[in-house]
C-alpha cells in the first residue's frame, strides 16, 4: 500500500506508477482531493472542538456571575458546535472509508531499474543456463500431455470427470514423481536456511488483502461457499492462490524484533486459481490448471537488506533446476507485466521441448515459468501491518518482504517429461529425484485400467 503521506508530497512518482503498470479505473487526482476533503474536515473539526471547550468552560461563570442571557447564548452556541461536529465526524468517517478503498487501488511503485515496458514483450533477458551441454534428445520430442497419457501416468478424462476440466489425475509413478519433486525441493531449502511452515489451504478477505490480491483480483478466487461477489456471508474463507497469502500473513499486525530477522519460511501447498485456461495452448495439458502444487519460499528482512536478499531468493529458486540439470532463463520484468504489488521481479522460465522444435533447441520449445522472484519492499508490510522494532527503544518501522516460487511442481514435470524423454517414449528421472523414488531410474509407463481400454485393445 502507498502511504498517505507519499501520495501528498509525490502525486507524480504515483501517476507515473499507474501509467508504468498499466493500471485501468484510477484517478490520481480524485483520491487526492478526497484526502484534501478529509484534512480539511479533520482541521475545521479540531477548531470547533478547541471553541467548544471554551465555550462549554464559560457556561457555568456566566450562570455563577447571573448573566442568565449570555450563559444561554453560549448554551445555543455549544449545541450549533456539537450539531456541526457530528456532521463533520460523520462526512470524515465516510472520506476515510472511502480513501482507505482508493488507497488499495494504488499500484506499487517500480524500482528505479525495472525495465519500462506495456507487456511481455519488453521483459529483458537477463541470462540463460544450462544449453552448453544438453542430452540427446528424441528426433521428434512427444508433448507432455501425450506422452503422460500413453505411459498412463496423467488422465485428464478422469479429473475432468471428478471435478470439472482444468483438473487431472496423477498415477502410479507420475504421482510418484510430483511427490518426489517437492520433497526434493523442501530438503534444498531447508539446506539454505529455510524453516518448514505448513499453512491453513483456507484464507480470510483480510490475508488475501494483506498481500495484494484483493481487491484486484477478486475474480481468480475459488471462494468457499458462495459466488465472488458482497456480501459475503458469514464464512468468510477462500482457497489459498499461493501460500505467499498466508504465510505472509502469520505475522500480521505483529512487531518483530531486529534479532528475529531476516526470517526465511517455506511452505509445500496445493493451489487454486480459477484464471487456468485462459492463454490458447496452454489449455492442453498441465501448464496451466486450476489446482497444482507449489513450493513458496517467503522472506521478511530489514529496508536496507532486501535487495541483496533479492539476488540470493534468485538464486536459492535456480539452484532446483540446476539440481535437477533443466535448461532455464531469468527475465527482468518490466513494469507493465511485473504485477500489482512488485517493486522488482524476475521469472525464472524452465525449456520444455515439447513442441515447435523444427528451429532447433534454442529457438524451437516452450518456455514456462516456474518462479517468479519479487521484492514488494514496504507494499505488503503496510496492508498486512508488518513492522520490527530496530531497538528495543526505538519506533517500530515496516520491514521489507519478499517471495518466489521454489518451484512451481507441474511446470517442472512438464520439463522433466519433455527433457529427459527418451526415443523409445519413457522418460529418464533425474538424479536427485531417484532416492525419493526407491531408486526408479526409468519411468516405464503403466498398463490402463478399465473396460475401454479393452475396448481400444490396449490390453487383452
Amino acid at each position: 500500500m502507498i502511504s498517505r503521506q507519499f501520495l501528498r508530497e509525490n502525486p507524480d512518482a504515483v501517476r507515473d506508477a499507474v501509467a508504468k503498470k498499466g493500471v485501468e479505473g484510477v484517478d490520481v487526482d480524485e483520491i487526492l482531493a478526497i484526502d484534501e476533503e478529509w484534512r480539511d474536515l479533520k482541521a475545521e473539526g479540531d477548531d470547533l472542538r478547541h471553541e467548544r471547550n471554551e465555550v462549554s468552560s464559560k457556561i457555568g461563570d456566566l450562570k455563577r456571575e447571573g448573566n442568565e442571557e449570555e450563559a444561554q447564548d453560549a448554551i445555543e452556541r455549544s449545541q450549533e458546535l456539537k450539531e456541526r461536529l457530528a456532521e463533520i465526524e460523520q462526512r470524515a468517517d465516510e472520506l476515510e472509508a472511502e480513501l482507505e478503498d482508493a488507497l488499495l487501488e494504488l499500484p506499487q511503485i517500480p524500482h528505479e531499474d525495472a525495465p519500462v515496458g506495456d507487456d511481455e514483450s519488453d521483459n529483458v533477458e537477463a541470462y540463460r543456463e544450462g544449453f552448453s551441454d544438453l542430452r540427446d534428445l528424441p528426433a521428434e520430442v512427444t508433448p507432455h500431455y501425450d506422452l503422460g497419457e500413453e505411459l498412463g501416468i496423467l488422465n485428464f478424462e478422469r479429473g475432468s470427470k471428478v471435478a470439472g476440466g482444468g483438473f487431472y489425475f496423477l498415477q502410479g509413478d507420475g504421482a510418484r514423481l510430483e511427490h518426489a519433486l517437492i520433497q526434493f525441493m523442501l530438503d534444498l531449502h531447508r539446506e539454505q536456511g529455510y524453516t518448514d511452515v505448513f499453512p491453513p489451504i483456507p484464507v480470510n478477505s483480510e490475508s488475501m488483502e494483506g498481500t495484494g490480491q484483493f481487491p484486484k483480483f477478486v475474480e481468480d478466487a475459488y471462494r468457499i461457499g458462495g459466488a465472488n461477489e458482497e456480501p459475503y456471508d458469514d464464512e468468510d474463507l477462500w482457497l489459498l492462490p499461493t501460500a505467499e497469502v498466508p504465510v505472509t500473513n502469520m505475522y500480521r499486525d505483529e512487531i518483530l524484533l531486529d534479532d528475529d530477522l531476516p526470517i526465511k519460511h517455506q511452505a509445500y501447498t496445493p493451489n487454486f486459481r480459477r484464471e487456468a485456461g485462459e492463454h490458447g495452448t496452454e489449455t492442453r495439458g498441465i501448464v496451466r490448471v486450476h489446482q497444482f502444487n507449489k513450493v513458496e519460499l517467503v522472506n521478511f528482512v530489514r529496508p536496507e537488506e532486501s535487495y541483496d536478499r533479492l539476488d540470493e531468493l534468485l538464486s536459492e529458486a535456480e539452484s532446483v533446476l540446476q539440481e535437477l540439470g533443466l535448461p532455464y532463463r531469468v527475465l527482468e520484468m518490466c513494469t507493465g507485466d511485473m504485477g500489482f504489488t512488485q517493486a522488482k521481479k524476475y521469472d525464472i522460465e524452465v525449456w520444455a521441448p515439447g513442441d515447435d522444435m523444427e528451429d532447433g533447441p534454442e529457438e524451437g520449445g516452450r518456455w514456462l515459468e516456474v518462479s517468479s522472484v519479487s521484492n514488494f519492499e514496504d507494499f505488503q508490510a503496510r496492508r498486512a501491518g508488518l513492522r520490527y522494532r530496530p531497538e528495543r527503544h526505538e519506533s517500530a518501522k515496516y520491514l521489507h518482504t519478499l517471495n518466489g516460487s521454489g518451484l512451481a511442481v507441474p511446470r517442472v514435470m512438464v520439463a522433466i517429461m519433455e527433457y529427459y524423454q527418451n526415443e523409445d517414449g519413457t522418460v529418464t528421472v533425474p538424479d536427485p529425484l531417484r532416492e525419493y523414488m526407491g531408486g526408479t531410474e526409468v519411468i516405464e509407463g503403466h498398463d490402463p485400467v478399465g473396460e475401454s481400454a479393452v475396448g481400444a485393445g490396449e490390453k487383452e
